[in-house]
C-alpha cells in the first residue's frame, strides 16, 4: 500500500478520536502516520491519553507532545488505532507480522476474539 493511502487511513481514524479519549497507538508504518496527525491535533488542544504498543511508538508520540500513560494507570481504552499486516479472502485483518509489538503490551492493547 502506498505511503499517501497509509496517511488517508490514519486521517479517516483519526476522525474518531475526540477530546477525552484514552487511545492505544499501534507501531507501523500507518500507525507511524496516524501518531503524527494525532500530534498536529494535541498541538491545537486536542485533550487525549495514549498507550503505546511499542517503545518506537512511545519515542515518537513524546516526541510530539502527546501525552502517555500504560495499562498499570488505565482501567480502559476507548479506541486502539494500528495497521494490518495481511488480509485474507474473507477480510479478516491479520496483525503481527512486522514484529514491532511488545507481545505482552501489543496482546492486551488488541484482544483475540
Amino acid at each position: 500500500m502506498s505511503e499517501a493511502l497509509k496517511r488517508e487511513a490514519a486521517a479517516m481514524a483519526l476522525t474518531q478520536v475526540q477530546s477525552g479519549m484514552r487511545l492505544g497507538l499501534g507501531t507501523g508504518s500507518t500507525a507511524r502516520h496516524f501518531v503524527d496527525l494525532l500530534g498536529e491535533k494535541v498541538a491545537g488542544g486536542l485533550d487525549v491519553i495514549c498507550v503505546p504498543t511499542s517503545e518506537v511508538t512511545a519515542a515518537q508520540a513524546k516526541g510530539l507532545h502527546i501525552p502517555l500513560s500504560d495499562l498499570e494507570t488505565l482501567d480502559r481504552l476507548d479506541l486502539t488505532v494500528d495497521g494490518a499486516d495481511e488480509l485474507d479472502g474473507a477480510l479478516n485483518l491479520i496483525k503481527g507480522g512486522e514484529g514491532h509489538c511488545c507481545a505482552k503490551r501489543s496482546s492486551l492493547l488488541h484482544p483475540m476474539p
